[in-house]
């Protein structure tokens, strides 16, 4: 029923509630229907007809907008303009350690009467070279060049008129905040879609990690449950370890953490794609490094909300990882009631050099990311606002803003996602083991 105007007596509603919230009644249904103001569309006094939802006569307006910041402003931003939608980059295979040419070892003689400073011939018995190759012998860089091209485009607009509207105000001032209120609300659309955009980026990032280390086990993804259970010879479920055993669960999350966290830093070919190839019967990888300061988290918030005192002092600390920096709180992956879970179909790359479509990822506890800072980027190519003039016979104008990005998923830098997978219960559910890429 419509909220009445006339007061309305509520001790008998409060004397319930009251009740209730001291233990001395037993919780019960509460009908506040009559006793609320939930806010109505229409008012019988009428509205003007332009927007045909304001009314005519106002005592005071309370203009109900307020700013709003896009969260997982965490990601690296970098921005080439419209001048180019492709931006390269350029990594190196690493490459062995040479022979010895500055003394006499046991593959080779470098030092002898009248050697020169080549091969100088070849063994009688194996058909090697007697020394090293001269200072002059070529050994060239091997490059690997990567392009991440594209961008993804939007616009949103709001129209404001001149003076029509005014008649459902008071002064200009009311006006003047009523104008304000809906260039406030579309900067919150605006912010909205920028966090989608955002979101967008980290599910990618997750998914494709996700996705590359089913098919070559690189130590991209640490399943907690199962890690825990092996390490401790349990078999507990991913909802005991989360509850019953939360505590014990937590200690052995920043054990892992920091271990991971620890490795990263050492030049290796884990944790990332490392693009392998063999040349010459050689075999050649992509080697990375992420320092603490080019580490980047976001964990679960929901999970560690009531253990903050406990896990985050030891993650983040002074010569470690910055807190302030580093770090994003997420208080849901994908959907507003979803919380951990996502279900996210990925762009991967492949060695034949060109990107598709990955496996659907879908996971249903995602504890957190720990990533390199080059590896996750967002080109801001184009944010423009632009207004039109007066339309003269209708007396409004339009703003347009247009926006123009491209997100940068690198899965040849350093990534480790922490994901959390009960066993599977039947042999067609999708296990935590390597799997063959289609």
């Amino acid at each position: 029923m419509a909220r009445s105007l006339t007061t309305r007596d509520c001790h008998v509603l409060m004397n319930a509630l009251v009740r209730q919230a001291t233990g001395q009644a037993s919780i019960d249904v509460v009908d506040a229907s009559s006793f609320v103001s939930a806010g109505e569309t229409v008012l019988a006094t009428g509205t003007e007809n332009v927007l045909n939802s304001l009314s005519l006569l106002i005592g005071r307006t309370l203009i109900a907008s307020r700013p709003y910041k896009a969260p997982l402003s965490l990601i690296n931003a970098l921005n080439t303009d419209m001048y180019s939608d492709r931006m390269r980059k350029i990594s190196y295979y690493a490459k062995d350690a040479l022979a010895s040419g500055a003394f006499n070892t046991q593959l080779f003689t470098n030092l002898a009467q009248d050697f020169d400073n080549g091969e100088n011939g070849v063994d009688a018995v194996s058909g090697d070279p007697v020394s090293t190759k001269s200072m002059w012998v070529q050994n060239q860089g091997m490059p690997l060049e990567m392009n991440f091209a594209g961008s993804s485009t939007w616009q949103d607009s709001i129209t404001v008129y001149e003076f029509q509207l005014k008649k459902a105000f008071t002064s200009e001032e009311s006006f003047a905040e009523f104008i304000a209120g809906i260039m406030q609300e579309k900067a919150n659309d605006i912010e909205s879609q920028k966090e989608a955009f955002n979101r967008l980026a980290v599910l990618q990032h997750i998914a494709m990690t996700y996705d590359l280390d089913k098919a070559s086990a690189n130590g991209r993804v640490i399943n907690l449950t199962a890690a825990f259970n092996t390490r401790f010879g349990t078999s507990y479920t991913s909802a005991q370890l989360r509850s019953t055993y939360l505590k014990e669960f937590l200690a052995f999350f920043v054990a892992t953490f920091k271990n991971t966290s620890d490795f990263m830093r050492t030049r290796s070919k884990k944790y990332h794609w490392p693009v392998s190839k063999t040349v010459d019967g050689v075999s050649y990888s992509i080697l990375r490094h992420t320092p603490y300061d080019r580490q980047r988290v976001m964990l679960y918030q929901p999970l560690f909300r009531e253990a903050e005192a406990m896990v985050l002092p030891e993650i983040f600390r002074p010569g470690y990882l910055d807190l302030e920096t580093q770090y994003e709180g997420v208080n849901f992956w994908q959907a507003f009631d979803s919380g951990a879970a996502i279900k996210f179909t990925p762009a991967i790359p492949q060695a034949s050099g060109t990107q598709t479509s990955g496996d659907a990822v879908n996971l249903d506890y995602v504890v957190g990311m720990i990533y390199d800072v080059d590896g996750l980027m967002i080109d801001y190519q184009l944010e423009d606002a632009s207004s039109t003039p007066l339309e003269a016979r209708k007396h409004y104008r339009n703003t347009w803003w247009t926006f123009c990005k491209n997100i940068i998923s690198d899965a040849t830098e350093n990534c480790v996602i922490f994901t959390m997978e009960d066993p599977a219960t039947n042999n067609s559910e999708q296990t935590t083991e390597g799997r063959s890429k289609k």
